[in-house]
């Protein structure tokens, strides 16, 4: 509720894309006077997350985040999107969880007086994911299970398959998101979704397979080949997927493992073992938090060798992205070491992109920050790194270095521009 003609603006509309940029603004306010801005968020499972950031109103009585500084609270200094990506649970260590897109993500904003706590005015963000037309299908093909994102307007479109970290179900976020920007994307599961098995012992690769092929085959689909976007555990799922199938012509992998993990991974008689973790090499945070970044050996040990995919098998595009600050593993050795070996066998067909200061979850613009959680493979909560401001803004710079990537190797049907190089990164070819 409004007090008098107190404004709160949220430009251009109280219905943006969840990717998108908001302007808030707060008009009719006594003129230099304490503005407290809060932001609360109830995610798919429950959980709380709130922010909030102290602003001074110039004194013509506006407070525009796009250009006035927080003074203090969850962020500080002149951040547009302060009050979405720095949002953080009320219960430690839980991460932003959206399960269907069909719904968009309520965020509510409120202005309050920075002296008094009265909430002078509100207004809530409808942050969506698909835009109208878009077409949500859920996937029950064979052994396929997962949604599929086709675009609005006339295909056929190229095609990417989304997948997502360990610990089962699906996620729908990014995989809307990129269709939006003219794919057609499969966010597939690959356990713990529907009837798929709920505790693995292994896994196969000719699963991904026929997800591969079934993409390939749509209608909707060009050719001749696909794009995949992984990120975690789905990164060395990724980096196999490229390895060893046909078809696949322009892979992302976000903070992945050159080798296999948790566990075993078969393609027809072939089975790579999972790295052998080393438990002297788990530490303990100040806090109590389990850090596993050190746990996997070297990829270029020879006790990892024979978990290591035959990466130089592939043909496809590679685009590597790594956290520094990634405590998940060691993102950045990992992505180095692919590009060794895809350079030591004549294959430049790749580009590594490194951010300092990010942790391990890159996920679309603006999500908010998780720097721990639980590990399912783990079982316990764990510290995935990072600092709260750089990692908001690797995760903008990687979305444009995504549509730039697929834009050139996939081609699409959007003519959106991709978003501007913060220039914070390292970029090696």
């Amino acid at each position: 509720m409004a007090c008098a003609q107190i404004r709160l603006k949220l430009l251009p509309s109280i219905h943006t894309f969840f990717n998108k940029l908001v302007h808030v603004k707060v008009e009719g306010v006594a003129p230099h006077k304490s503005v407290e801005l809060r932001s609360k968020v109830v995610d798919d499972r429950g959980m709380v997350f709130k922010a909030s950031a102290f602003y001074r109103a110039d004194e013509n009585g506006s407070v525009d985040v796009c250009s006035a500084p927080s003074l203090g609270g969850s962020y500080t200094g002149v951040e547009p999107m302060g009050l979405f990506w720095s949002l953080a649970p009320e219960i430690l260590h839980n991460k932003f969880t959206k399960k269907n897109v069909l719904s968009p993500t309520l965020v509510e904003i409120q202005a309050v007086n920075g002296e008094t706590g009265e909430v002078l005015v509100s207004e809530t963000n409808e942050r969506r994911y698909m835009m109208e037309g878009m077409k949500r299908i859920p996937v029950q093909e064979g052994r396929i299970r997962g949604v599929l994102f086709i675009p609005p307007g006339k295909g056929p479109f190229p095609g990417i398959m989304d997948l997502y970290t360990f610990g089962g179900g699906l996620s729908e976020p990014r995989a809307s998101l990129l269709a939006n920007e003219g794919y057609v994307v499969l966010a597939l599961a690959y356990y713990g979704y529907q009837d798929l098995p709920k505790k693995p012992k292994m896994l196969d690769l000719e699963y991904f397979e026929e997800a591969v092929k079934y993409l390939r085959d749509h209608p909707e689909v060009k050719g001749p080949g696909i794009g995949l976007i992984s990120i975690s555990y789905s990164g060395g799922l990724a980096m196999a997927m490229s390895s060893f199938l046909p078809g696949i012509t322009a892979t992302v992998c976000i903070n992945g493992c050159i080798g296999n993990t948790v566990l075993p991974l078969r393609y027809k008689d072939i089975v790579i073992p999972p790295l052998p973790p080393d438990t002297a090499n788990v530490t303990f945070t100040d806090s109590g938090l389990v850090d596993i970044r050190d746990a996997l050996p070297d990829p270029s040990s020879e006790e990892s060798k024979a978990s290591i995919f035959p990466i130089e098998r592939a043909s496809c595009r590679f685009l590597f992205a790594a956290s520094e600050d990634d405590h998940n593993w060691n993102s950045v050795t990992s992505a180095k070491h692919a590009a060794a070996v895809l350079r030591d066998h004549g294959n430049q067909a790749f580009d590594v992109v490194t951010y300092p200061k990010a942790g391990h979850f890159l996920e679309v613009p603006h999500m908010p920050f998780c720097p721990s959680g639980f590990h399912a493979a783990v079982g316990t909560n764990v510290v995935f790194g990072g600092e709260p401001k750089a990692h908001s803004e690797a995760q903008l710079d990687l979305w444009g270095k995504v549509q730039e990537f697929f834009r050139t190797y996939l081609g699409n049907k959007s003519n959106i521009a991709a978003y501007p190089d913060n220039n914070n990164n390292k970029i090696e070819i």
